[in-house]
């Protein structure tokens, strides 16, 4: 039964990963091309913010109590994309130092070389 259970929270989790719109973004901005887009996606966060804000003004103004449930899912996005930016320009840095260290490691082995 437990193993059951633990298979379906994986297919769940898979589930999300790949078809949910700020898990893909995510996603993409993890890899080499995507880590210098880290930054400006956190961006997307005051959108959330403003989503946010603006459906718990709405409840509080008298509509249903499950929008709530959407203002959770948007603050938990706002976290996600604030969390991604730095995180993102932290590999970046290092991506680049270390392609930086081969590059400049590859110039010195060709300058030993002896040409002819």
């Amino acid at each position: 039964m437990f193993q059951l259970l633990i298979a379906f929270v994986g297919r769940i989790y898979t589930f999300f990963q790949r078809t949910m719109p700020t898990n893909m973004i995510i996603r993409a901005t993890h890899t080499r091309r995507g880590l210098k887009w880290g930054a400006p996606a956190m961006l997307l966060a005051v959108v959330y913010v403003v989503i946010a804000a603006s459906l718990a003004q709405w409840v509080a103004s008298g509509a249903p109590g499950w929008i709530n449930l959407l203002v959770l899912v948007c603050l938990w996005n706002v976290l996600k994309f604030v969390v991604n930016g730095p995180v993102t320009l932290v590999r970046l840095v290092r991506v680049r130092a270390i392609e930086r260290r081969y590059r400049d490691a590859g110039v010195a082995s060709r300058a030993t070389i002896p040409v002819g």
